[in-house]
């Protein structure tokens, strides 16, 4: 929230005090220098800043105040937006909702002043850090080129905090040539120690793609698949996400995610309670590269279904549907079909979800229940009519969504009741007094 400057001792100024003190215009004067010559405008869009005087505050847009007016009534507001209550018919003061005796604008210079000064001070530190930080970048990227060992590790880290913090450094390490000097520094004998610190910096920045092409290189892929193994929670996450960038690459090679390690690192970042922060980004990763038929029939093979079908109940809803989504796409293939219908948790784990979490959850759960009960109708149906499914379709087509999905759940229903004689069926379905 906006704050007023203070004194030391945490007395709040009023915008006369300010003014007499100098606080807020600190040591450029007002009327000249180089504060005029600044874009007051640009300058608010750039620093983007939260921590700005309230006096500076229009009350009616809660935004810096470009062209201050004051009303009658000693409150000021940003020119346009006054103009624009008045144009809807209001004759009284935003703030006091007293009505005016006098409805001109009067422009306040000395708090625009103030505004501009205030903001130039804040423009100009910034840029002077900005210079500051990519002159920090260019030292440390000419370093890289020679250091080696923890000296190379030490640089690298200095290089990712600065990244991380500054999109100046960020757009410092493209044009200076640095995503090439990184890139070097990943192959087959790359430490972890190295490979992390590359990593972390690599996902941070717009690779173009011959740096993408570059990164697909059997050596560095091999590297990342290992991190995502055996390194930190950070790393591993990291992983994930230049693995999802390397994706974005129209000549991607799917072969990349068609790997026995890749999948297993995923699942271990799916089921690890210790560090929950890496599921997410894990079954991210697994909807992505769902998308590729053999590394569905992979998934199976590495037994992903049933840990995955064992970890819905515990999941949020924004895990689940990725969840749901990885285990809807390998029931398109025979095996996970096959997969699905072994795992004795499936069905029933499939009807409790169905108009639980969303919509979006509920179609993906109807669309596994189908692929199994299409199996084999009298086995699986009746299964799933004994954990209820029969009751949860009903309540899907009684209610306001999709209509394909409304169309999938009646034909559901249907292939569930062919089991059966109407009135056991309806006992089943525990429906009888929803009928009366």
């Amino acid at each position: 929230m906006p704050v007023c400057p203070t004194r030391a001792e945490g007395q709040v100024l009023d915008l006369d005090t300010a003014v007499k003190d100098g606080v807020l215009g600190g040591g450029v004067g007002f009327g000249g220098g180089f504060a005029e010559k600044l874009d007051l405008n640009k300058m608010i869009e750039e620093l983007d800043l939260s921590d700005v005087p309230s006096v500076f505050i229009c009350p009616i847009s809660l935004e810096p105040m470009e062209d201050p007016v004051t009303l009658c009534t000693g409150q000021t507001y940003e020119r346009s937006n006054i103009l624009k209550w008045f144009s809807l018919g209001h004759f009284t003061c935003p703030t006091t909702m007293q009505e005016l005796w006098d409805d001109s604008v009067t422009p306040n210079k000395t708090l625009h002043q103030l505004i501009h000064t205030w903001f130039s001070q804040k423009y100009l530190q910034m840029k002077k850090k900005s210079e500051d930080v990519q002159g920090s970048v260019s030292e440390i990227l000419t370093a890289l080129k020679k250091v080696k060992g923890q000296a190379r590790v030490q640089s690298l880290k200095d290089l990712r905090s600065i990244v991380t913090n500054h999109y100046s450094a960020r757009k410092t390490v493209v044009e200076k040539g640095g995503v090439a000097v990184l890139l070097n520094l990943l192959g087959p004998y790359t430490s972890h120690a190295i490979g992390s610190e590359v990593v972390s910096i690599l996902v941070n920045l717009s690779l173009d793609s011959p740096s993408r092409l570059n990164l697909m290189q059997p050596a560095k892929v091999s590297l990342v698949v290992d991190m995502l193994n055996e390194g930190s929670i950070e790393t591993k996450i990291n992983c994930t996400k230049l693995i999802q960038i390397l994706m974005e690459e129209d000549d991607f090679d799917s072969d990349i995610v068609s790997s026995h390690g890749l999948l297993v690192g995923l699942m271990r970042l799916v089921k690890d309670k210790r560090h929950p922060s890496g599921n997410l980004p894990g079954l991210k990763l697994l909807k992505s590269i769902c998308s590729h038929t053999q590394v569905r029939i992979l998934i199976v093979s590495i037994g992903a279904v049933p840990q995955l079908v064992e970890l819905l109940p515990r999941m949020n809803p924004e895990c689940l549907e990725l969840a749901l989504f990885v285990l809807d796409a390998v029931s398109t293939v025979k095996e996970g079909k096959l997969a699905l219908s072994c795992c004795a948790d499936t069905i029933p784990n499939m009807v409790r979800i169905l108009m639980r979490v969303s919509e979006s959850c509920t179609q993906l759960a109807l669309s596994i229940l189908w692929s199994i009960c299409k199996l084999s109708p009298e086995e699986y149906s009746s299964i799933a009519v004994d954990v209820g499914l029969a009751a949860k379709l009903l309540l899907v087509i009684q209610s306001g969504c999709d209509p394909l999905l409304k169309q999938r759940s009646a034909e559901l229903l249907k292939l569930c009741s062919l089991n059966y004689t109407d009135s056991i069926f309806i006992s089943k379905c525990k429906l009888t007094r929803t009928i009366r």
